[in-house]
């Protein structure tokens, strides 16, 4: 019997940044009735939430956008190589505009729990609203890095300032004007950030616990000649951008590190140091699976750091000794590194000097240094890759809570499914190289395959996909077994749950290339879904009494 309160669609999904917005799209051109819930106010996701002053994507602006419309490609004009927050977050209400994607939101929704009917394999999803949605398929795209981190610092509450996290900052905005500022964290947000309020605050003290590689993005206006030039490559572009290891046209060197001259190892260097931010990661294709290679691109790096740092004390403090480079993803930066020659920026190291406390008028330091602020900016970052999905309550065949069967770390097929949760799916997350490339065409990627299997379901009369135990085990192995085979380990990094203390320690994403991911699970489809049970049955909505 039909539930009056319960609305019956296809598919819910959850999340309305660049993957929940493109799933909407592809999932409603293909005639299935769509309902999406999104807790912020609009549609934007990271970029709705990461508002802190100097917040910039690294991935260049004209490949960091959606190629499955030629006319969007060619009517949207980027201001600059590397855009910001405000920038992106036009683009993407451009995008929700043009095909009317916010009609299948509710927004300022956050989605509670997920159960399944073992009966019907239909999801019964229920949001901090009272609303009730019974779906066939649930969806999440919730992003990577959505869920704040803020670490447990003794007497956090009793600071009488002002504090803000990077991650869910004011919409509109913050004046530091002669304040006395504190920044902790020195991870990608800390370090866009840094720069912008030090040219504000009265004073600047950043508290940093492990330095970081970054990279200056070289940022530039683009003008009406490069963008056209750029628009009409679109087509080259896209199609290298899918064969390659991070979804955008920049390849690596052909050669190994130590196969080239050093003269030709160091205009390598120099080029990609030229082109800027996470790319220099990827100069030589060996940089991050073999330590004497790691090193020769870190000199480089140093090298170029200690030139912009005057005082080499400051210098040594910057330049990161605990893990090779690129293991953590490389900040896209502007001017951080000079920022710390201003005589009102500090730079105190945690390692050496630990916050003890924070009281009302600031922190306290593990030596008794006491450091005044007005304002404490928590750049702590997020509970990466699964802390969005573990704040939903999801039940699967015999009421197991997801989170439970991710105890260990995250488990799933492809990145895509999950065995004992039929018919659910998580879209550019853990298990896919997600945070390890362009996560706009990951989006498009995911969504184009799920928007295939929905179809292959329905034209042979299937109800339900479910990953087998088995597939899940195996690609959790390759998982592991790929990135045990490079450098990445070495780091404590977010990829692994590092940052969160208790969380399992597991390399989170696919690290075998974007391109080789596509070739996997289109070879999946291909082959009817290998790795999967498909499901017969009806899969409607039960049927009102007559």
């Amino acid at each position: 019997m039909n539930d009056s309160n319960t609305e019956y669609v296809d598919v819910v999904v959850v999340g309305a940044g660049v993957t929940g917005l493109y799933a909407v799209h592809k999932l409603r051109g293909l005639g299935h009735s769509v309902r999406g819930f999104e807790r912020g106010d609009d549609v934007g996701g990271v970029w709705y939430w990461n508002r802190y002053p100097g917040a910039r994507c690294d991935v260049e602006s004209v490949d960091y956008s959606y190629s499955f419309d030629e006319e969007l490609q060619q009517e949207w004009d980027w201001s600059e190589k590397y855009a910001t927050q405000p920038e992106i977050v036009r683009y993407l209400h451009h995008v929700a505009d043009r095909f009317d994607l916010r009609r299948s939101y509710t927004f300022a929704t956050s989605v509670t729990s997920a159960e399944l009917d073992e009966e019907t394999l239909r999801w019964t999803v229920r949001t901090d609203a009272g609303e009730v949605v019974s779906a066939r398929f649930c969806v999440f795209a919730t992003g990577c890095l959505s869920s704040t981190h803020v670490p447990n610092i003794p007497g956090a509450g009793e600071f009488a300032g002002a504090t803000y996290h990077t991650g869910s900052w004011p919409h509109e905005g913050v004046d530091f004007g002669g304040l006395r500022v504190g920044v902790i964290g020195t991870g990608s947000s800390g370090i866009q950030a840094v720069p912008l309020i030090a040219e504000q605050a009265a004073h600047l003290t950043v508290f940093q616990r492990s330095a970081n590689f970054s990279v200056p993005a070289g940022n530039k206006p683009l003008d009406d000649e490069t963008r056209r030039l750029q628009k009409a490559g679109y087509a080259e572009r896209r199609r290298l951008s899918r064969l390659s290891g991070g979804g955008s046209p920049h390849a690596a060197h052909p050669s190994a590190t130590f196969e080239v001259s050093p003269d030709e190892r160091r205009a390598a260097f120099e080029e990609r140091w030229e082109l800027g931010g996470v790319l220099y990661s990827k100069t030589f294709p060996d940089q991050l699976t073999d330590r004497a290679a790691n090193d020769e691109a870190r000199a480089f790096w140093e090298e170029k750091v200690r030139a912009l740092v005057e005082d080499p004390a400051v210098a040594d403090l910057l330049v990161p000794t605990d893990h090779p480079i690129g293991t953590k993803r490389i900040v896209t930066d502007s001017h951080y590194y000079e920022t710390f020659n201003r005589e009102d920026v500090r730079l105190v190291s945690l390692r050496k000097n630990a916050i003890e406390r924070i009281d009302a008028t600031g922190i306290v330091l593990a030596d008794g240094t006491r450091v005044e602020l007005d304002a404490i900016v928590f750049a702590t970052g997020f509970d990466a890759m699964t802390g969005a999905i573990d704040r939903v309550d999801v039940r699967g065949r015999g009421g197991r809570r997801l989170k439970d069967a991710w105890s260990g770390g995250p488990r799933t097929y492809l990145g895509l499914g999950v065995d004992g949760f039929p018919n659910l799916f998580s879209l550019s997350g853990a298990g896919s190289p997600s945070v390890m490339a362009n996560v706009v065409l990951c989006a498009e990627q995911h969504g184009d395959w799920l928007g295939d299997c929905l179809r292959h379901l329905d034209e042979h009369g299937y109800r339900a996909i479910e990953a087998s135990e088995e597939a899940v085990d195996q690609w959790v192995a390759q998982c592991r077994d790929r990135a045990a085979a490079t450098l990445f380990p070495e780091a404590d990094s977010w990829y692994l749950g590092a940052n969160i203390p208790g969380k399992p320690r597991v390399f989170m994403p696919f690290i075998g290339g974007f391109g080789v991911y596509g070739e996997i699970i289109a070879d999946v489809a291909a082959s009817g879904y290998k790795g999967f049970a498909l499901i017969r049955g009806r899969c409607g909505p039960p049927q009102a009494d007559a």
